[in-house]
């Protein structure tokens, strides 16, 4: 048995001793490993930033789109469902949207939806067509007639566009019942 910490013990209890001190000296990492380490690391965020911020994007277009689609169908089940035209408006200055009746009567429009755009994107309404463009308080709309089908006259291509230059469109389908996502013009 030693006696003191500084004496080198002999025999069994020594030698455990000394090969706990070898391997913990082993399983430290030295200020060069730790230093290389942490330069990979750096370099692999590099790399790997760009492609999450294309992510990001992509999924807050992917999302308003499937907003403005959402919409899109409620207003076209509640011009079936109502028998009357309801319209899709769309403010691009104040980056807003909603639906309402095109005609709501004396107490107004109690089932009246109005949604904001997130704050990175830009959403635009593509005048097609040559006839007079349905409009609500001034606004372009999309005007959902009671058979379900979308007036003639409405625009037929939205642009949702990212403040990092993503864009996907909402364009009218070819049997006139709505609007799909597309993500080129």
């Amino acid at each position: 048995m030693c006696i003191t910490q500084n004496m080198e013990c002999g025999g069994r209890a020594g030698r455990q001793h000394r090969l706990s001190r070898l391997a913990a000296s082993r399983r430290a990492f030295t200020l060069i490993e730790l230093i290389l380490i942490l330069a990979l690391l750096v370099v692999v965020t590099s790399l790997v930033a760009p492609a999450v911020s294309t992510f990001v994007r992509g999924r807050s277009l992917d999302a308003e789109a499937r907003r403005f689609i959402s919409l899109i169908h409620a207003a076209q089940s509640r011009a079936v469902s109502e028998g009357m035209p309801v319209m899709l408006w769309v403010d691009e200055k104040a980056n807003t949207y909603g639906v309402e009746l095109e005609k709501p009567g004396d107490k107004g429009d109690d089932k009246a939806e109005t949604l904001t755009v997130d704050d990175t994107l830009q959403v635009a309404v593509i005048k097609t067509s040559a006839g007079a463009q349905p409009t609500l308080r001034g606004l372009p709309a999309i005007k959902f007639l009671p058979d379900g089908t979308v007036d003639e006259d409405s625009p037929k291509k939205l642009q949702l566009t990212h403040a990092n230059g993503g864009v996907l469109w909402l364009v009218e389908s070819p049997n006139h019942m709505g609007y799909e996502v597309q993500d080129t013009q």
